[in-house]
């Protein structure tokens, strides 16, 4: 297998292909292995710009995805995350290269367990969550961002409620989450919402594609 360099330095370019600007994610995307949170067999294909099986009918992301995510949600170092649906932890990892406190939720306790594990023996300090992503972390609200990497039927409003409100100096918290289509199955479309001092703004972006959000 490749050390890394090469297929990572081929990610970052796909990824600037597809659009993606901001600097501090492309690097973050970069620093962080993405192999570590894959299943073994496939981390010969961790560079790769594709979603992959983690286990119990999970996947991680694929790259373009979670940068185009993590550049919607506008996040800088030192803003407090919410990362819906943790899975194996590679988001979250991308979130804390670039600075953000993050904290993590997930509803495999497997799942959750392994990538609390992973982020920690990285040097990652994520508090990982095992419980229902649509309920959020009300006990750790307001957010300054919210990411959820799992398809919704519809925007979750207990999420909606627990992004940070406007202040004269910066923004509301943004939530950033893949809506499902008419009927599902085909794509989603992401959707950011963004707490605003009389309400929300919401903005359609990229249709992508996702694994269903489970309840429970």
């Amino acid at each position: 297998g490749d050390d890394g360099g090469v297929g990572r330095d081929s990610l970052i370019r796909t990824l600037r292909a597809e659009g993606i600007r901001d600097e501090p994610v492309l690097a973050a995307m970069a620093a962080v292995p993405r192999a570590e949170f894959v299943s073994l067999q496939f981390a010969d294909r961790a560079w790769d710009n594709h979603p992959l099986p983690i286990g119990f009918g999970q996947t991680i992301s694929q790259p373009l995805v979670v940068a185009l995510m993590i550049e919607f949600a506008g996040v800088a170092p030192g803003d407090h995350v919410l990362d819906v649906g943790t899975g194996s932890g590679y988001q979250a990892a991308v979130l804390a290269e670039i600075g953000c406190v993050v904290s993590g939720i997930e509803v495999v306790p497997e799942l959750a367990a392994a990538a609390a594990q992973t982020l920690a023996r990285l040097g990652y300090d994520v508090d990982v969550l095992t419980g229902d992503g649509h309920q959020g972390r009300p006990d750790l609200a307001p957010f300054d961002a919210i990411i959820v990497a799992a398809a919704a039927d519809e925007v979750p409003q207990r999420l909606v409620e627990q992004l940070r409100r406007p202040t004269d100096r910066r923004r509301g918290g943004r939530l950033v989450v893949p809506v499902a289509e008419d009927g599902g199955g085909s794509g989603q479309t992401l959707i950011v919402v963004e707490r605003t001092a009389d309400g929300v703004s919401r903005r359609v972006r990229d249709r992508v594609r996702f694994v269903p959000f489970v309840d429970g």
